[in-house]
């Protein structure tokens, strides 16, 4: 399993750019005043980092190799830093700027079960801390330690865990070693003609284990569930033993267990592996585009799409300003170049009365054999008609299905040109979308506005449930002179989160709590919600040892700093 960059997110050597997107120049010059060709920012070289020697004695480093096997364990400098962060826009700017926070003092790198419930145990007998690793993609502040740590920082990687162990094809159930990525568990699938259907932004750098931890959602999760949907069973090295629940369909054995793992971000143990459905690889695979004349009507297309019989494996909409930001980054002779011809111009406008400044272009995907991915089209189909909308074919969703797991790549691009890019998302009942939608855009703006910053807001509708259905916000502007730029970018990020939270909808509905949404929690889930996880983790974990701070903190306040931090009263608008 390759690292990815200490500064940055995925590979060395790949990144985004503009220069085969014509229009992208100007649009970013026009909307958030970047100079698409002026680069005025890079990272640090990572020889000018600061490391502190890791504080490890010599009887807990004994320890841990006896636990995990000669050669398991690093103290190699650039293996700390990799495992001392996630990938949140805090941790790049913190990063690039030099600032690597409290380092993990070790990373251990365990070959099977036995071997990571031997560290959890060792770490508790010293008094160490330890912080499961899949794939450090986090953007919610899970991975990194207090900076007033003093114990021992053990990161636990388990990319060696990577395994499919079994599959029972009759149940069409999967056991899975939970540090498998996703690339390399869709290929063991697939290899025996299954897939677990699991594909967030992430996947290329995701693991099992890390999508249970956080309460993944996956692009085609409106056909396959959410990872919640789609975990049987899981087994969990804890404190007090090795947590395992049954992979049956359903029980009534009192409250969840799994669920109470699911999202539990490293609070209750080391998570070794899960039992995923999965499910025979389709025949048939399609993503449609589509135009609709207004985010209106795209929005009322999808909500009765979820109402009907028709199951689409990915129903997305994105609202004008996001269009308008897809048509930018086309490339010069991209699929997408006749949404912009003049032709389908004045066919939308004189033909199809569409305000080609309020329209809105959308993705919706099939899979299943071939009668039933044309009856759901069809289907779909009559469901777009009413609402004004128009199929443009299967070209830019193929460009979409190639490009989906690009976007991450954007906010180091940004970064380089000395502008900050995000994202916030949440999911509300369908009665409640448009007024949260324009409740944010409004709060965005009127950040950027207080800033006196040019600034950028967009979104789409990522996933459809029964009840409602997850809204997905971009955001992006280039700091001004006052205050830092992280600063800056709190301003934004409270008044968009706080606006969840006023307008009725979660604080997240798929990218975890950790420290940069914890301030919210409270209001999310009732302060008894909260004081009900606090005695869940201080009942499995009483020293504190596993992953301290995140999700809540401790009663006495303790490893709460970057919660505080970050905390909506403590900012000035």
């Amino acid at each position: 399993m390759s690292r990815m960059k200490w500064w940055g997110w995925g590979d060395e050597g790949v990144s985004f750019t503009h220069r085969d997107k014509p229009a992208l120049g100007p649009f970013l010059e026009l909307h958030i005043a970047v100079d698409a060709e002026r680069v005025t920012s890079r990272p640090v070289a990572f020889g000018q980092l600061r490391i502190d020697e890791p504080s490890l004695p010599a009887d807990l480093e004994e320890a841990l190799e006896r636990a995990v096997g000669e050669g398991q364990l690093s103290l190699d400098p650039l293996d700390r830093v990799v495992h001392a962060r996630g990938k949140s826009l805090r941790d790049l700017v913190l990063a690039r700027g030099g600032d690597i926070g409290r380092l993990p003092d070790v990373v251990v790198h365990p070959r099977d079960e036995e071997a990571a419930a031997a560290v959890l145990q060792t770490a508790v007998d010293f008094d160490a801390v330890v912080i499961p690793f899949g794939g450090g993609t986090s953007i919610s502040g899970s991975l990194e330690a207090p900076a007033d740590e003093t114990r021992t920082v053990i990161s636990v990687d388990l990319g060696e865990m990577d395994r499919v162990l079994e599959i029972d094809a009759d149940s069409r159930l999967a056991r899975v070693q939970a540090g498998a990525l996703g690339p390399s568990l869709e290929e063991q699938l697939n290899a025996q003609g299954w897939t677990l259907g699991h594909f967030p932004d992430s996947f290329a750098h995701s693991t099992l284990g890390g999508w249970v931890a956080t309460r993944s959602s996956g692009m085609q999760s409106d056909r396959y569930g959410d990872v919640a949907d789609l975990t049987r069973a899981v087994r969990v090295a804890t404190p007090a033993g090795m947590l395992a629940t049954r992979a049956v369909p359903s029980t009534s054995t009192g409250p969840s267990v799994r669920e109470m793992v699911l999202g539990s971000e490293g609070r209750l143990g080391i998570i070794t592996e899960a039992t995923v459905h999965v499910h025979r690889l389709p025949e048939r695979r399609t993503i449609l585009g589509y135009l609709f004349p207004s985010w209106a009507d795209g929005l009322a297309a999808m909500n009765e799409i979820a109402a009907g019989e028709a199951t689409p494996s990915v129903t997305r909409v994105s609202d004008a300003p996001e269009t308008r930001f897809s048509f930018a980054t086309k490339s010069g002779k991209s699929l997408l170049d006749r949404l912009q011809s003049k032709a389908l111009s004045a066919y939308l406008e004189k033909r199809r009365h569409f305000d080609l400044d309020a329209m809105c272009l959308s993705f919706i995907g099939y899979e299943g054999s071939k009668d039933h991915v044309a009856a759901q089209r069809k289907a779909v189909g009559r469901i777009v008609g009413r609402h004004g909308g128009l199929c443009i074919g299967s070209g830019p969703g193929a460009l979409y299905d190639q490009k989906k797991f690009d976007t991450p790549y954007i906010r180091d691009y940004l970064l380089d040109r000395g502008a900050l890019g995000d994202v916030s998302e949440t999911s509300a009942p369908w009665s409640a979308l448009p007024a949260l939608y324009d409740n944010v855009m409004a709060a965005a703006r009127g950040a950027f506005s207080d800033l006196g910053v040019k600034g950028y807001i967009m979104c789409h509708l990522s996933h459809s449930y029964h009840s409602g259905a997850c809204l997905y916000f971009t955001f992006a502007f280039k700091p001004t002179g006052s205050g830092t730029p992280l600063e800056q970018y709190d301003v934004v990020k409270s008044a968009i989160q706080q606006t969840f939270i006023d307008s009725g909808a979660t604080l997240s509905h798929h990218h975890a709590v950790g420290t940069e949404h914890a301030a919210w929690l409270e209001q999310d889930l009732s302060p008894p919600g909260v004081e009900m996880l606090r005695a869940l983790f201080d009942g499995m974990d009483p020293g504190g040892n596993l992953n301290p701070g995140k999700i809540v903190a401790a009663e006495d306040g303790s490893a709460s700093a970057p919660v505080e931090a970050y905390s909506p009263g403590t900012r000035s608008r």
